[in-house]
């Protein structure tokens, strides 16, 4: 009883109260008058209520038997007084004869009363609409009979139904029809024939024929139970079929769950916290099966949705976002050609609406969203942050319970958050056991942390391949990508090598460049465990792995990786265990070895061979180009005089660190500095001075720099520092620090007279005096020139002053 929820509770408990009442009211007006007429038909109703059928298409335990015709036999022999203890016998008999389990009390107790209400309500209508003047014998008969039998029917179907419907939170007309409106004419069936037998008894001596009367019913009994049988038999088929395209979907929805390997499983936890979550909030069966196969499907649609944008690590762009916004429509559309017997498209279009109503694609709010839809919303939301993602770590419960109760009332139903996060500990549980998609094999990168994956063909499950081959295909669309955002070898090799990492494990990597001058390889790039001492050096063609390589121009796997470093003239002495070295080349003409190191001896794989030579494919164009810029822009990035960078490497620089400020929040600040009278210095001692004033400076400079920031000759005697990450008072104070630096130069400039420099200077401050280099500039070029000015007169005022005291000496002394 307990179980119940409190409307079925309070039901049934109102009926085994009408029905106990209706019994004390009713005994007293029990004549009694063929008590054994009575004991013969409450034994008939006993062993008539044992041959009974359960009721196929409900989970509540129902059964229904033939006793009823005993039942309306009794009430027009008998009366309903004496009729409601026939049938409350009947009703307990059915309860607890020939079953397999006990009957919960009250369930018992509950049949009873509701039988003797039926009885009660049969026997009312009977006397309603008897007809003792009417001339015609059938007439008289007929239209009570068929009263009676009617409110029989639905008084017994309609509180037996209503009861399955309040305990399975579902629709009583849905369950009455289901359920019992099927058996509507073998009710009146059963009340012509009690009514022929009631008669025959009447006209006989009914101690004989009573028991002949059971026969008919043992007949009927077994018309059910064949019946009852091929209903079971095509239900269990229905079922069957059901169970068949579920496992159907569901093996393709996890299919494309399997592709998003950061997110594996997530639409198996998404489907055990939505179904808990609605059980918790009391939906019915039907409804909790929706959410339930909306859980597994939601995510459909993203079919349709380009897989780089899917796993973009980055922020997407707004016409990204625009083709992720398509998947809960396309879900939708997809799952809308599937019949299933509960609400699931509905909820999948909407499982990215907000309760504010900013939610896509249709924008409803409130309580106008579904609530299965809002209950995906969560569970949804709750999975996103507590995984990781492409686009961001995965956050702890407690933090994952914060950002819920933030966004309860605006992104989500704030009462079913609150439900949630109450039993939020128990779905937790119940999600462990949900067994993960894929289990891919992996193996630690020795000096990073990183976890890579290996391809192991054979030993993967069908979900791993999948998973791994979108991988594949992704990780090769990054390195593609990547090679066409840098310039340098450096960072093109640091993008290479971050992005090899999902595909093939390494814990070191080095690249080898063939150099012009003496044909050697030169290691240009390394990274990892083990590769720092190969930095720089140099290996002869033949020698070594990649010396190897070079000359026969084929990929060598699982080599040892000493030979790479007794080549290079450095200790055999290395944690590393195997290697595998691909050639590089533009068109037929190699240019250098692609080297990946790992601390397991026989790691590589063939199909890490194909990977590799995959990515040499494109790497080998792109590194080229990068030689060839790194060329260029140490020779058109320079300044000649100086060796400082010129005004194109300024505004190349501090584009990429106004970008980079703006994305992490950051300050950049932007020192001009000027040399004070320089031209004075070269029209009075020459150009030959000027120009070694000018080195002065940019060696006094870039020596107060950190080695990230950059000082630049911008144009003539004009200097500009950028300064990253640096606040307006840290920029402040490095303008002064500058300013000292250049005033301590002393240069000599004729043979025993020394001239001692002096510079202005200005600073900007990103992004409080300007958003662009632009405003920057001009900002710090204004303050630059104030602060020249200020210079100035202080320097007119010291040179006054000097002159007063001059005279006053002079006066003092000739005074004297």
């Amino acid at each position: 009883m307990n179980t119940l929820p409190v409307a079925a509770r309070a039901y049934v408990t109102t009926v085994i109260v009408v029905g106990g009442g209706l019994l004390v009211l009713g005994l007293p007006h029990a004549p009694f008058a063929h008590p054994l007429l009575f004991v013969a038909l409450l034994a008939l109703a006993t062993a008539s209520a044992a041959l009974k059928v359960t009721l196929p298409l409900t989970t509540s335990g129902s059964t229904m038997s033939v006793s009823y015709a005993v039942d309306f036999a009794s009430l027009l022999l008998l009366g309903p007084h004496e009729t409601m203890l026939v049938a409350a016998g009947s009703a307990f008999a059915q309860c607890n004869l020939n079953r397999k389990e006990h009957n919960p009390l009250h369930r018992t107790l509950f049949s009873m009363a509701a039988l003797i209400v039926t009885v009660q309500g049969a026997g009312l209508a009977y006397n309603l609409f008897s007809l003792p003047d009417a001339t015609n014998a059938w007439t008289a008969m007929a239209r009570p009979l068929v009263a009676a039998a009617t409110v029989y029917y639905l008084l017994n179907t309609g509180l037996i139904a209503s009861a399955i419907a309040l305990s399975q939170r579902q629709r009583v007309p849905i369950v009455w029809q289901t359920n019992f409106l099927w058996s509507a004419p073998s009710y009146f069936v059963g009340a012509l024939t009690a009514q022929a037998a009631a008669t025959f008894i009447q006209h006989s001596p009914y101690w004989w024929l009573v028991p002949l009367f059971f026969a008919p019913l043992y007949l009927t009994y077994r018309t059910y139970k064949i019946y009852m049988g091929r209903i079971e038999d095509q239900q269990r088929h229905v079922q069957q079929t059901s169970d068949l395209h579920l496992a159907t979907i569901e093996a393709l929805a996890r299919a494309i769950d399997a592709k998003d390997q950061p997110t594996q499983s997530h639409i198996r936890r998404v489907q055990a916290y939505a179904t808990g979550l609605a059980k918790a909030v009391g939906l019915s069966d039907e409804d909790i099966q929706g959410v339930k196969t909306a859980a597994l499907l939601h995510d459909i649609g993203k079919l349709a949705v380009p897989e780089h944008i899917l796993s973009k690590p980055g922020p997407l762009t707004q016409e990204e976002f625009q083709k992720i916004r398509i998947h809960p429509q396309v879900g939708a559309e997809i799952i809308a050609a599937v019949p299933f017997p509960y609400p699931v498209a509905p909820l999948i279009l909407s499982h990215h609406e907000r309760w504010d109503g900013k939610g896509y694609p249709q924008g409803i709010f409130g309580e106008g969203i579904p609530i299965g839809a809002r209950i995906l919303t969560i569970v949804d939301y709750y999975d996103a942050v507590t995984t990781d993602r492409p686009y961001h770590k995965a956050l702890s419960h407690e933090s994952a319970i914060g950002l819920l109760k933030h966004e309860a009332g605006r992104a989500l139903d704030p009462s079913l958050v609150q439900t949630f996060i109450d039993i939020v500990p128990t779905l937790l549980i119940a999600a462990d056991l949900v067994e993960p998609v894929a289990k891919p094999s992996e193996a630690k990168r020795h000096g990073s942390g990183t976890t890579t994956v290996g391809l192991v063909p054979g030993r993967a499950t069908a979900f791993e391949n999948i998973a791994l081959a979108h991988r594949e295909i992704y990780a090769l669309y990054e390195i593609a990508q990547s090679m066409g955002t840098s310039l340098g070898v450096s960072d093109t090799m640091a993008l290479i090598s971050s992005k090899l990492t999902k595909i093939v494990p390494w814990s070191g990597c080095a690249l080898y460049l063939l150099q012009d001058d003496d044909g050697k390889l030169k290691c240009r790039f390394t990274a990892g465990v083990g590769t720092g001492e190969l930095l720089n050096t140099g290996i002869a063609v033949g020698e070594g792995l990649a010396g190897w390589v070079a000359r026969n121009k084929r990929t060598v796997v699982n080599a040892d990786p000493r030979a790479a470093l007794e080549a290079a003239g450095l200790s055999g002495d290395t944690p590393l265990k195997s290697a595998i070295v691909c050639p590089l080349s533009v068109g037929d003409t190699f240019i250098g070895c692609l080297a990946l190191y790992h601390t397991e001896p026989n790691r590589y794989t063939e199909d890490h061979r194909r990977l590799m030579e995959r990515v040499a494919e494109q790497a080998g164009a792109v590194i080229h180009n990068s030689i060839v810029f790194e060329q260029t822009q140490e020779d058109s990035l320079t300044d000649p005089l100086t060796s400082l960078p010129n005004r194109r490497s300024m505004f190349v620089h501090l584009t990429r660190e106004l970008a980079r400020a703006e994305r992490l929040k950051n300050e950049v600040a932007l020192i001009v500095m000027d040399v004070d009278e320089f031209k004075a210095i070269n029209d009075n001692y020459g150009h030959h001075v000027g120009d070694r004033a000018l080195r002065e400076v940019a060696i006094a400079l870039q020596n107060g720099l950190r080695s990230y920031d950059l000082c630049v000759r911008y144009a003539g005697d004009e200097f500009i520092v950028v300064l990253a990450d640096c606040t307006r008072a840290a920029a402040e104070a490095k303008r002064l620090e500058l300013q000292q630096r250049v005033s301590e130069i002393e240069l000599e400039v004729r043979p025993g007279k020394k001239l001692r420099l002096a510079a202005s200077a200005g600073a900007a401050v990103y992004p409080y005096d300007g958003s662009s280099y632009e405003t920057l500039l001009a900002d710090a070029d204004q303050r630059m020139y104030r602060d020249k000015s200020a210079r100035r007169e202080e320097l007119r005022g010291a040179q006054f002053v000097g002159a007063d005291v001059f005279d006053n000496t002079f006066g003092t002394l000739r005074a004297s």
